[in-house]
């Protein structure tokens, strides 16, 4: 249920039902290679911060690295009981969070694969998990309508975010890291004080659930993708909505910025990966790359040359 682009903007990775992790090329759209391992939907990729390496988690409630260069498999991190919904690498490239719908965030240490800490406190299934831009605390989000603020080092929980009426979707810290944003079925992005916990705002504008939130790297904007089948973008200071980008035509299930804030990637069950750009004030369709066979994109990263997705058991990517 992610897009992101890779740190340098010139990649993006997406995963999909398919078992597909792929990467394009964020300027064309055009493929690479195709990564296998995965049994089953791969559900989340991510992009290391040195651009070196992607995770993806999946269906077969595992956690794999891959050498984004080669695509050659790295270590496959197992622990989680049931699917791995999202990953995340920490700041300096040396730990991942996963969430899973085993209702648990679980913490690796990538270069040995081993388990670092397991963090409960959900009641019901973990959607989204995102890392401070300090590397201190980690966000994690639940159907259980909550999200928590984790300490990183410790595991232990700091504060429960509570407001959401229904499943909370998506979870991501703004670039500064005072303040957390997070989607929802209950229509909404709301934003949330890192400190305190307390909510700040909250974001309408979308007729469905919202599926996906991300943050500019200035703070200055979100952007949020819903089942309603638009791409919404908010200015994060005063919490006004801007432009409804339409062009999908189903879910949109993932949204996330290119590093120069002027292109947005979104990913759909309509079977594409879409990247905008922004001409002056509009906002256009850079270019659209479908998916052959049955793919619903979840989980898309940008890099700074491609793009990768991910779907049935198949890493794909994509170079410049």
């Amino acid at each position: 249920n992610s897009v992101a682009w890779s740190p340098v903007g010139k990649q993006i990775v997406s995963g999909s039902l398919d078992g597909t992790v792929r990467l394009w090329d964020a300027a064309t759209g055009g493929p690479g290679p195709v990564l296998h391992g995965h049994v089953g939907s791969v559900r989340s990729v991510a992009w290391s911060p040195d651009c070196r390496h992607i995770a993806s988690g999946g269906e077969d409630n595992a956690v794999r690295v891959w050498d984004a260069s080669t695509g050659a498999p790295g270590p496959v991190l197992q622990g989680h009981i049931s699917n791995v919904t999202s990953v995340v690498w920490s700041p300096d490239g040396n730990q991942i969070a996963s969430a899973s719908w085993d209702k648990t965030v679980r913490v690796w240490n990538v270069k040995i694969g081993a388990l670092i800490h397991v963090l409960e406190a959900h009641t019901d299934f973990v959607n989204g998990v995102a890392w401070s831009p300090d590397g201190r605390r980690i966000a994690s989000c639940s159907a259980d309508w909550s999200v928590i603020i984790w300490d990183a080092e410790t595991g232990k929980a700091e504060h429960t975010l509570t407001g959401h009426a229904a499943v909370v979707s998506g979870v991501v810290w703004s670039p500064d890291g005072r303040q957390i944003a997070s989607s929802s079925d209950d229509n909404s992005v709301r934003v949330w004080d890192a400190e305190t916990g307390e909510m700040r705002s909250e974001l309408e504008g979308h007729t469905d659930g919202v599926t996906s939130v991300a943050w500019s790297g200035d703070n200055s904007q979100l952007v949020s993708g819903g089942k309603d089948k638009t791409v919404r973008l908010w200015d994060a200071q005063t919490s006004s909505a801007g432009p409804a980008l339409k062009g999908h035509t189903d879910w949109v299930t993932s949204v996330a910025w290119a590093p120069d804030g002027n292109q947005i990637v979104s990913g759909s069950v309509d079977k594409t990966v879409r990247v905008w750009a922004k001409t002056g004030d509009r906002w256009t369709t850079l270019w659209a790359m479908p998916f052959s066979g049955f793919i619903e994109l979840r989980d898309v990263s940008w890099t700074g040359a491609t793009v990768s997705g991910a779907a049935k058991s198949i890493l794909e990517q994509w170079n410049q």
